[in-house]
């Protein structure tokens, strides 16, 4: 219901919105003036979910002091809102690309500020995250300017101004194909025209499912992108048990032989449990020549992984370390089994033995595990054996869920199947200059290897 009207708002007079019965009554005040002259624009209107967007506001007084608001609607209806507060120059401007935020949910300098620090608004369930079910949708940020400076989560002042931009995950020439291709399952995004084009197998973490926002970006940019999940998902088995690497070796073959992508080789992009199964596949299958490790661990966790006769066995988690804080936050950062531990050598993923390149992403404030210690295990044993196949991106101040530039900012997730919180870690700010640099590294990363 939220979505239809946040996508309808914008076609109606504000006195009909303001109405005390109406839903956004509280959103959009009644002392809202209509004979103002106050505009602001957001460019491009459209645009790609990780491209920035220009928000400029004209008409204000000098000086005045005002509380820009974005409120987003997911597809279950849940809202998702931002707030900051600015003073205008002194022509009665505002341009958010050179002008310091004073307060609210971020300060400083943020041109994308409103878009990365979008959370579930006040009448909402906390720790949820705003990510596209539908990917062929556009997800529509309505912006508004109020009067003085209003605090998150407060009733706004009169509104002077709105707008509204669309952030696409997908271009209208990329074709989405649902895969049913033996055992794999997923969606494959290939760019327009021939090819062939460099590719791309792109895996997420413990949530499962099939997620496709990433891979349809990396669509967008050249790639064809397979999102590959790899449980919880229609036939796929339900919960993460023991993993077969055969099925991620038939999902990377049937990529590396569709007519329109490149040989002789494709990369592979995962995030936690989805960057240890990258790690796997760079390791033992010919075929993977680039994979991009973001927040994940150098060995095997909690699920074995069996190819042929090898098997590794996982770390387990001991539950009996996780920390609950006052407000219900699982605190699981010292859970895992130590991998430096001789008694969990069998774990780890011989990464030495691979000939193609790495490149591990990780946030030094990364809460769910110790990423970072991760990582150096990992760049330490290919040190010690002389390779130099790898780049290494330390973020301090991120937390686990780097995802590409300008998405929100997650510090406390909601795991889907335990329905709990979960710490991720990190501060805003310093996450989302992270999502953004390694956003850029990783498209970089791929076209170097794979191109």
């Amino acid at each position: 219901m939220w979505r239809r009207i946040i996508d309808r708002a914008w076609d109606f007079p504000l006195e009909y919105l303001r109405g005390p019965c109406h839903p956004l009554g509280r959103i959009f005040p009644k002392s809202y003036d209509r004979r103002g002259v106050v505009t602001i624009s957001g460019t491009p209107t459209a645009g790609l979910a990780d491209q920035p967007a220009k928000i400029t506001i004209e008409g204000l007084a000098p000086l005045q002091g005002v509380t820009l608001r974005a409120l987003v609607a997911n597809e279950q209806g849940t809202l998702f809102d931002s707030c900051a507060h600015y003073q205008a120059d002194g022509q009665g401007g505002i341009d958010l690309s050179k002008d310091v935020s004073k307060g609210g949910d971020y300060v400083g300098v943020e041109p994308m500020g409103l878009f990365w620090s979008l959370s579930p608004a006040a009448i909402e369930k906390p720790y949820q995250g705003l990510e596209p079910g539908h990917v062929e949708r556009p997800v529509k940020v309505a912006i508004t300017v109020h009067q003085e400076y209003s605090q998150p989560g407060a009733i706004p002042g009169q509104v002077l101004a709105q707008t509204s931009v669309e952030r696409w995950f997908t271009l209208p020439d990329v074709r989405r194909i649902r895969l049913k291709e033996g055992a794999v399952r997923g969606s494959l995004f290939l760019p327009s025209g021939n090819g062939p084009f460099p590719g791309v197998i792109d895996m997420f973490g413990d949530e499962g499912g099939l997620i496709e926002f990433r891979s349809s970006l990396l669509a967008t940019h050249g790639f064809a992108a397979l999102s590959l999940p790899y449980f919880n998902f229609e036939d796929l088995p339900k919960v993460m048990d023991d993993f077969h690497l055969e099925y991620f070796e038939e999902a990377a073959r049937f990529l590396l032989r569709h007519p329109k992508v490149k040989k002789p080789g494709i990369g592979v992009i995962g995030t936690g449990k989805g960057g240890e199964l990258a790690l796997s596949m760079m390791t033992f299958l010919p075929e993977v020549v680039a994979a991009v490790c973001i927040s994940g661990c150098s060995s095997i966790t909690a699920s074995a992984l069996h190819y042929g006769k090898l098997t590794l066995p996982g770390l387990c988690f001991n539950m009996s370390r996780i920390k609950i804080s006052d407000n219900g936050v699982f605190d699981i950062y010292e859970a895992l089994d130590d991998p430096r531990d001789p008694a969990n050598s069998q774990c780890r993923i011989p990464i030495e033995k691979a000939e193609g390149h790495f490149l591990f992403v990780v946030g030094e404030d990364d809460r769910h595990w110790k990423s970072s210690l991760y990582a150096e295990i990992a760049t330490a044993c290919l040190r010690q054996h002389r390779k130099d196949n790898f780049k290494l991106l330390s973020y301090p101040g991120a937390g686990h869920q780097i995802n590409p530039s300008f998405s929100p900012v997650c510090l406390v997730a909601l795991d889907r199947v335990l329905g709990v919180p979960i710490l991720s870690g990190g501060k805003n700010r310093a996450h989302a200059h992270a999502q953004e640099h390694s956003w850029g590294k990783i498209l970089e990363f791929l076209n170097l290897h794979l191109r």
